[in-house]
Formats: C-alpha cells, structure tokens, sequence
C-alpha cells in the first residue's frame, strides 16, 4: 500500500501586487479560451481540437505568469507519457509543449471550475479501484492515439514536493503492456527565485489550501522548468515492472 503524503507546511496569504493584478488577467485568459470554445465550429471539437486549444489557452497563462519552459528531447507518436506530479501547473506546463489528453482521477471531474474546465480539454477520467473502468480508459487510449495525440498520466496518483517520487501505479500500464505499447518517462524540475521555495511556493501537495497557494505561485517573478522527454520503454511483460522501470528513470532525473 502506498503510504500516505505527510502533512504539508502551512500556507499563509501571501499578496502583492503582481499576484493580484496576475489573478485578474488569468481571468480573462480563462474567459477569452472558453469563448474561443464556444464559437468553435464542431468539426473542430475533436480530440486533437481540444488539444490544441487546452495548448494555446495554456500557454497564454505560461507568457503571463513568466514561466520559461525549456523541452529535452522529443515526444514520440502513439505512446503515454509519465510524468511526476509537483502541481496543477504540471498541466500548463505539458500542454504548452505538445497536444495532450490527460487522464485524471474521476474526483477531479467535479471540482468546481476545473473539473469543468477538464472536461472541455477532454480529460479521460478514471475510476482507479474499479479494474473494469481500467479497461475501459484502456480501450480509449487507442481513440486518442488515432488522433494524433498522446496521453498523460501522473502515475504517483497524487503531487508531491518536488524532491522525489512516490511509487508509481501500475493499474493503467496493463493495456499497453497487453498491446506491447511504450510509455515514456518525462521528468518536471522546477527552479524559482532564490528568496522562494519549490517545495512551498510552487509544488501543491499535501494538505496545502488551493487559493493561498494559488496566490503565492502567481505572484512570482519568474519560474523555470525543465521538461526531460526519456526514451520509450516497452518489453516488459507485466505491469508492475513497467510501473518499475518508469519510476527509476525519473527518480533518477530528479536526483541528477
């Protein structure tokens, strides 16, 4: 059983005035993308669509908040990414790179906003102690393969600090290891001003409350942010041992 996050450290209001005038243009880039949304023409609300338009919104947000994204390597076709999970700007971060599908917890879908907000980028939500809706979202990822688009899956299962990784999850590996498809180990390393802490004032995890963090991350200078692209793995002939490998690889980033 994986154990539980530790308590995280408490977050208390932090306001300036970049947070504030950053939260009411982040508004308005929220609403301008779901106007662009909603004047789409149908044949543009598939799966790539919606892909693409999650990236464009994304990466307003990103010019923004100044977030300096900075790729290594390449995204291959027709595999699933595993990246570690340090916070809800995860997302922005890997959108802005490349058309993804994310594949999130089904708790996620009825978030106020966000879950709403997910499920117009269409998100695959999945029950993960239900072994039939494992199958099920398995079934789905070929769909979204067709499209020309990559899943996203945080294997861990939840965010974590930043410093290391949580055992990752095999339950959503076993349909490509039935297809002998490859999953991709991507590894997230985040550096911010030296008067702030990754582990604080960017990573969510925990018990950290959403909007005093929320307000403390936009109110940054500047964020920078590595996004390592490894190489496929595939050949393993069970789930766990995938999970395994995935995991030692970007542990290994982390630690580098």
């Amino acid at each position: 059983m994986t154990p539980p996050l530790p308590e995280s450290p408490p977050v208390p209001w932090r306001f300036n005035i970049r947070s504030v005038w950053r939260l009411g243009l982040l508004s308005l880039i929220g609403f301008w993308g779901l106007i662009e949304f909603a004047f789409q023409s149908r044949h543009r609300r598939t799966v790539r669509g919606r892909a693409e338009w999650l990236g464009t919104t994304c990466r307003r947000c990103l010019n923004l908040l100044n977030v300096r994204v900075r790729q290594e390597g390449t995204v291959p076709s027709e595999v699933i990414l595993t990246p570690n999970h340090v916070g809800y700007l995860d997302v922005l971060v890997l959108s802005a790179i490349s058309p993804f599908v994310f594949v999130s917890k089904a708790e996620v879908k009825s978030w106020p906003l966000f879950g709403w907000l997910a499920s117009l980028a269409g998100t695959l939500f999945i029950q993960r102690k239900n072994k039939s809706d494992l199958i099920r979202v398995g079934e789905q990822l070929k769909s979204v393969w067709g499209a020309r688009v990559n899943p996203v899956v945080f294997l861990e299962g939840t965010s974590t600090d930043g410093t290391g990784v949580r055992p990752f999850r095999p339950g959503l590996l076993e349909p490509l290891v039935q297809m002998n498809a490859s999953a991709v180990p991507v590894t997230l390393k985040y550096r911010v001003p030296d008067d702030y802490d990754v582990r604080i004032d960017l990573a969510w995890w925990g018990t950290m409350p959403l909007l005093p963090h929320l307000m403390r991350m936009i109110g940054m200078p500047w964020v920078e942010v590595t996004v390592k692209i490894g190489a496929p793995v595939a050949g393993f002939e069970d789930r766990k041992s995938l999970a395994a490998a995935l995991e030692s690889v970007v542990q290994n980033e982390l630690a580098a």
